[in-house]
């Protein structure tokens, strides 16, 4: 890495939302929405949508049954699988909350089982939480449906179940082979059980396998991941998300069982993603956006080459959907004109919608301001440019050409005919890139930024 790198290294890697949304969560408005005035909003984004473009569902299935200490996500960490059927009972009677205030049967175009370990499930109980979802929806016949599994408990009846409901693509969270690493963060699982869920879904015919990886875990090196990749390369995924750790010890109390001085300092961390980037450019993958990459005949890289990119709490996908519905605890629901986010305790989740209403945790309705930053986020991070129209330009205070300006000068963007083009070396800076048209993150206190991981 050249002196000049690290210099940019040291001068943007500070912290910086991730950008599923506009404003991010931090900056959504403290009051809790009325749940007739959510539904409305939902219903004028069906109205608008829904026979076009179909609707996104994402589905939380919080429960894990060992803690993975890296993790930021909202999980319940239990053995015990009777939990199973009341919290299933509890999403079919949300997602009948919303089939209550539908003019017609919405037509599901994108699906996606999050978790939490969506294969703590057994397949029983996986079909019958997806045959009620289906009985009351039309499944759009470009359908994109997707789940999350563990490699070590992903079985050949997982496998085979969601894929006769439709599931073409699955995900497993790898994180990294390397045995110190994985030991530390409560990751265990054997190469030989990666390959056995690889080779039996592309077996039964999905089209899409994903591994997530990260840079920047504890005890991380350029051997480790060199090798992680090595290992990588004899399964050839179709796509990778290659996630920088976020560590948020504050958030996530599992991270408190190592320290900073265990994770590699700025400098060495920027240097593990050049690595894997130089490694998975190899081997013909693409880079993707912010974190991913994907082989040329990959959805997400047609997808990109053809500038449809769309990126929401699901993080980037192909699917143009307006209205994406989250189900479940914690889950957060995007009806173009605002945001909704359940309650985050399974328990208080469950009691909720079990006296039918809504377990709303909190919201945002957006401005008129905020849906042009919204889109003006959305074609940088998606399509890597923006085109800077005199409405845009109307809201932005002066110091964002400054900065830009500056960035410009730094090789990371270019200027030019009122257009925003990040470079080849600005696509590790996308984050930052963002963060200068960020109204609702700028108005704040720099206190407020503790809430983010680091950009790079």
């Amino acid at each position: 890495m050249s002196t000049q790198q690290e210099r940019l290294v040291q001068k943007y890697n500070v912290p910086a939302p991730r950008y599923t949304s506009y404003p991010t969560v931090p900056f959504w408005d403290n009051e809790k929405p009325a749940a007739d005035k959510w539904m409305q909003m939902v219903q004028r984004t069906f109205a608008e949508s829904n026979a076009e473009k179909g609707i996104s569902l994402y589905i939380h299935l919080p429960f894990c049954e060992a803690l993975c200490t890296y993790c930021g996500c909202n999980k319940r960490i239990t053995k015990n699988h009777k939990v199973e059927g009341g919290y299933l009972e509890a999403v079919l009677k949300e997602w009948d909350l919303y089939l209550q205030q539908f003019p017609e049967k919405p037509v599901i175009r994108e699906l996606h089982l999050g978790g939490g370990t969506p294969t703590f499930f057994s397949p029983e109980n996986l079909s019958l939480l997806l045959e009620g979802i289906y009985a009351g929806a039309e499944l759009h016949p470009e359908k994109e449906f997707s789940f999350e599994g563990h490699p070590n408990n992903t079985t050949t009846e997982h496998l085979q179940t969601l894929y006769d409901l439709g599931f073409r693509r699955v995900s497993y969270g790898i994180q990294d082979f390397d045995l110190k690493v994985q030991l530390t963060i409560n990751r265990f699982q054997p190469y030989k059980n990666v390959k056995h869920v690889t080779d039996e879904a592309r077996r039964i015919g999905y089209d899409s396998v994903n591994f997530d990886l990260i840079y920047g875990l504890p005890y991380q090196t350029l051997q480790s991941v060199g090798e992680t990749i090595d290992k990588v390369a004899q399964l050839m995924p179709d796509r990778i998300a290659f996630y920088s750790y976020a560590h948020v010890p504050w958030v996530s109390p599992g991270q408190r069982s190592y320290t900073d001085k265990d994770l590699p300092d700025n400098v060495e961390k920027r240097a593990l993603y050049e690595l894997g980037l130089q490694k998975l450019t190899a081997l013909g993958y693409t880079d993707i956006g912010m974190d991913h990459f994907a082989l040329p005949h990959d959805p997400l890289y047609k997808a990109m080459q053809q500038k449809e990119l769309h990126r929401n709490f699901m993080g980037y996908t192909t699917c143009q959907t307006d209205l994406m519905i989250g189900l479940g605890t914690s889950s957060i629901s995007d009806a173009k004109y605002g945001y909704m986010q359940n309650l985050k305790k399974v328990e208080d989740y469950e009691a909720a919608v079990n006296r039918i209403e809504l377990g709303i945790f909190k919201g945002h309705f957006l401005t008129e301001e905020d849906l042009r930053i919204k889109e003006a986020i959305l074609q940088i991070a998606c399509n890597g440019e923006l085109e800077l129209e005199e409405q845009l330009i109307a809201i932005l205070p002066a110091d964002t050409f400054a900065a830009l300006e500056e960035m410009e000068e730094e090789g990371l963007v270019l200027l030019g005919n009122n257009k925003l083009i990040v470079t080849p070396n600005g696509k590790a800076f996308i984050r930052n890139v963002c963060m200068v048209f960020d109204l609702r993150l700028k108005r704040n206190v720099p206190s407020e930024l503790q809430v983010f991981s680091k950009a790079i």
